[in-house]
């Protein structure tokens, strides 16, 4: 059974377009680990591709086992038409919360909602 599944990757990697590009040179790369679970590392590449992420250990819930990994950082690239993205992120207890220029935004919240949560807010039922 593992001799099919290997002859299956070799069959893909064969076929897959084998094209002239080249690898994009690493200009600069940095990596930190830390003993306490801290950590950061950052590179960018040649094309202009910069990556940067720190993270750290946090209690992320009501109990003292409740650890977790916290962590945020930025990446950026060039589009081919030559517009330069860029993504700055967080990663905690809240979940994983993206933010750039060009990413979609919900609309806001209409006027009557916002009475609303502020109602039930005074009211002691949120």
């Amino acid at each position: 059974m593992k001799f099919i599944i290997a002859l299956a990757f070799l069959a893909v990697a064969i076929a897959a377009p084998q094209g002239d590009k080249k690898p994009i040179e690493i200009i600069s790369s940095n990596s930190e680990m830390n003993a306490d679970g801290s950590y950061s590392f950052d590179f960018e590449s040649a094309d202009g591709t910069k990556v940067q992420e720190s993270g750290n250990q946090k209690q992320v819930g009501p109990k003292p086992e409740d650890i977790g990994t916290v962590s945020k950082g930025s990446y950026s690239f060039t589009t081919p038409d030559g517009v330069v993205l860029t993504v700055n992120w967080v990663a905690d207890e809240n979940g994983f919360q993206a933010t750039g220029d060009h990413l979609p935004t919900p609309p806001p919240m209409p006027e009557h909602v916002v009475k609303m949560l502020a109602d039930l807010k005074a009211a002691g039922l949120l």
